[in-house]
């Protein structure tokens, strides 16, 4: 397998006037977009639900609790404590409830991700925590780490935005050590929303083996700003596809998961764990990689 982005190339740091840690790669194409985009944080709409609406410590735990209960696998799917001591890149930082919960598990944290917003937010929990900010904006499209820096990576629904999962996967096993694992989840291309909504995309897919762009609407569905735009990018991807991504892994599962969309907010407990038990494991929203170089 190829590799890109060798050790020589480790990019430099700067400092923006905010104090985050910008690497020299450009940004360019649809990294400029999404660096846009996701400004906002992933979770702004969990938080106004929750009234969340300050950076305190008591307002983010309020969130991390909605966060995780609307997740409850979350945690199982990244056994945050087997990572204890390691060092762990995450890439992707949303709201900062999975960074928060390595570090409170004891990793050596970094954090990689597009836009400033994810940076300044992960950076100001570990300020809040008395901690060394470790978290840098760039692109995993040119990981701006050298080769085998890192025991585990992690990456929660940011791949399937980049515009290239391939070579994100090959990036994450050139900065993985030997043994170190990775996990990281992406949107499954067969969900029951994607057979409800998009029934005859979905089906014209399991025949093509490169699906075509997905339009907006359906990218708005998954991903929208406050305004109703779609995230610039949005790849599904299958089980299948995905275990051939990782062929130059020693080692690939993968799990279903995940039943949503706002009605999971109003039935009742139980019927939720059920659907989440039942539908999720066989055409959930998300499939949850775990991979051992």
């Amino acid at each position: 397998m190829k590799m890109v982005a060798p050790a020589s190339n480790v990019q430099a740091t700067s400092q923006t006037s905010n104090g985050i840690k910008e690497m020299s790669t450009s940004i360019t194409g649809v990294d400029q977009a999404n660096a846009a985009f996701w400004d906002e944080l992933c979770g702004s709409s969990l938080a106004r639900s929750l009234g969340v609406s300050d950076r305190t410590a008591a307002s983010l735990a309020r969130f991390d609790g909605g966060y995780l209960d609307l997740y409850p696998y979350l945690l199982n799917g990244v056994p945050v404590h087997a990572l204890r001591g390691r060092d762990v890149l995450e890439v992707g930082l949303g709201y900062g409830t999975l960074g928060q919960k390595l570090i409170e598990a004891g990793a050596k944290y970094t954090g990689l991700d597009i836009a400033r917003g994810p940076v300044d937010m992960m950076n100001h929990r570990q300020q809040m925590m008395g901690m060394e900010p470790s978290s840098v904006r760039g692109s995993m499209l040119e990981c701006p780490f050298p080769d085998e820096a890192f025991d585990a990576v992690v990456s929660i629904g940011c791949f399937h935005h980049t515009g290239d999962v391939a070579r994100c996967v090959r990036e994450m096993l050139r900065v993985l050590r030997s043994g170190g694992r990775a996990f990281i989840i992406v949107y499954n291309r067969y969900s029951y929303q994607n057979w409800m909504r998009w029934p005859i995309r979905t089906y014209s897919s399991l025949r093509s083996p490169s699906p075509s762009a997905v339009p907006v609407q359906q990218r708005a569905a998954f991903d929208p700003s406050p305004s109703g735009n779609a995230a610039p990018e949005t790849a599904f991807l299958s089980v299948d596809e995905l275990r051939n991504l990782f062929q130059g892994y020693s080692s690939f599962s993968a799990r279903k998961r995940n039943w949503g969309g706002i009605i999971r907010l109003i039935v009742p407990q139980p019927l939720r764990m059920l659907l989440l038990s039942a539908i999720g494991r066989l055409c959930g929203l998300d499939i949850y990689v775990s991979a051992v170089k």
